[in-house]
């Protein structure tokens, strides 16, 4: 069984928005949610989805799915204190959903709706070939590390073998659950995300390459970007232009 994990636990203090967490901001008469949900929903490879969610949104992210007709969620959960706490709460629901049977977990944010088909079957493929799948894109500016102390520059990175870590992170579902619990054993519960938890316990982590637009919707000016991405991809079909 492969189900996705979707992360909607934020409430959205970059974005500046006073009603409503940013997930659940419009964009084309539609939540950013349901566009992130809906590249799953229409997934033939995914077979149920997990929605970790505001707890006090929950009752509205439930209206939300019932009006789009979305139908692979079958769970829809709080979040936890810490983003890492919120993912354990949507894993183990995910494990509630497969019982026995071998599963594979995509998780990825609810406010990264720009991914496409082909980046799920990666994933998919690359957890039965590898045993995971870090979403990644190809860095184009220059990294600079420094040393906080002293404002200065450590070293600079080679572009060529440096990547920006995206979304989904994909895991077998056993696996992923064993290291949260060992990390909640030991008293973490602030990794990151889980391509860091999970190299942190010795994992090999096998990449995916996945398209550069795939941003997460963090700020105004990530909105505004996706507003003008989606505008482009539908005046690419309306006048046959390739995308």
């Amino acid at each position: 069984m492969n189900i996705a994990v979707i992360f909607a636990g934020g409430v959205g203090s970059r974005m500046h928005s006073k009603e409503r967490p940013k997930q659940f901001l419009e964009m084309y008469n539609k939540p950013i949610i349901i566009h992130t949900i809906e590249h799953f929903e229409n997934h033939p490879m995914v077979d149920a989805i997990v929605v970790v969610c505001v707890e006090d949104w929950i009752d509205y992210c439930k209206s939300l799915l019932y009006k789009f007709r979305i139908e692979k969620v079958k769970a829809v959960v709080p979040g936890g204190v810490t983003g890492q706490m919120s993912i354990y709460s949507g894993l183990k629901a995910a494990k509630i959903i497969s019982g026995d049977e071998k599963s594979i977990v995509l998780i990825h944010d609810g406010v990264r709706p720009l991914i496409n088909d082909k980046v799920i079957t990666d994933n998919i493929n690359s957890v039965e070939e590898n045993g995971s799948a870090i979403t990644t894109a190809v860095v184009k500016e220059t990294i600079l590390v420094v040393n906080d102390g002293t404002s200065t520059i450590d070293y600079v990175p080679s572009r060529k073998n440096s990547r920006v870590a995206r979304a989904p992170q994909s895991f077998w579902l056993d696996d992923i659950l064993a290291a949260h619990e060992k990390a909640i054993s030991e008293e973490i519960t602030d990794y990151i995300d889980s391509c860091t938890m999970m190299q942190h316990y010795g994992f090999n982590l096998f990449l995916v390459d996945g398209p550069g637009e795939n941003i997460k919707i963090t700020t105004p000016e990530d909105f505004y970007t996706m507003r003008a991405i989606l505008e482009a991809k539908e005046n690419a079909q309306i006048y046959g232009f390739d995308e």
